[in-house]
């Protein structure tokens, strides 16, 4: 079994076509529309090559008033943040398995959804772990199945030249992140964070 290899990074934030339109100044590249889900949120992407990408991800705007997703924390979110990553393994519930016997629960497999602008059905799996964290260093995995990888479908790209985290006990984390057989450059930190180096027409950009 190889190593899970990066799928995608989750930028959260709360308004998201003021964030794609910050993102897109920020870059000078501009996002395009994923889709809707069906808990309430909506996404826009951006690619990093044929199987990688970086996700923007914010209350649906077409949503009911007052709707408010708890995803990747939107319920409270004030602000834009780098909120998680996924992994694509090879065989995802032999990394479930692989992961608990090592001394991690990954969380149960879950099948998810979501329409695209064109109305296109994309269907995946995931691992969905009940963590109240609002930054999520180590990677939930996924697994497209027989849906056509976002990232494959054109997207305008950006480079994506380092991902690091830092937290409070860096060994617990690097444990965690090896129980998925998961490599990450981590430091001590009195807060946890993700942080990304894009690079882009207008230089580098740091998202975290």
């Amino acid at each position: 079994m190889t190593d899970p290899q990066l799928d995608h990074l989750v930028y959260a934030v709360p308004d998201l076509e003021a964030g794609v339109a910050e993102f897109a100044r920020r870059t000078g590249v501009t996002p395009v529309a994923g889709g809707r889900h069906p808990g309430g949120t909506a996404n826009y992407l951006v690619g990093f090559g044929p199987t990688a990408y970086l996700e923007i991800i914010g209350p649906d705007p077409a949503a009911a008033p007052g709707t408010r997703p708890r995803a990747f924390g939107l319920e409270t979110l004030t602000e834009p943040r780098l909120a998680a990553w996924a992994v694509h393994p090879d065989d995802l519930d032999a990394s479930v398995r692989r992961a608990r016997e090592r001394g991690y629960d990954p969380g149960d497999v879950a099948p998810l959804s979501r329409r695209t602008p064109a109305g296109t059905l994309l269907e995946w799996r995931l691992t969905r772990r009940e963590d109240p964290a609002t930054v999520r260093p180590v990677p939930f995995l996924i697994d497209w199945g027989a849906t056509a990888h976002p990232a494959a479908s054109g997207l305008p790209r950006l480079g994506l030249s380092s991902l690091s985290a830092s937290h409070p006990d860096p060994a617990a984390l690097r444990r965690d992140l090896a129980a998925l057989g998961v490599e990450l450059d981590v430091a001590e930190g009195a807060e946890t964070e993700l942080r990304a180096e894009l690079e882009t027409p207008l230089g580098t950009v740091t998202l975290r």
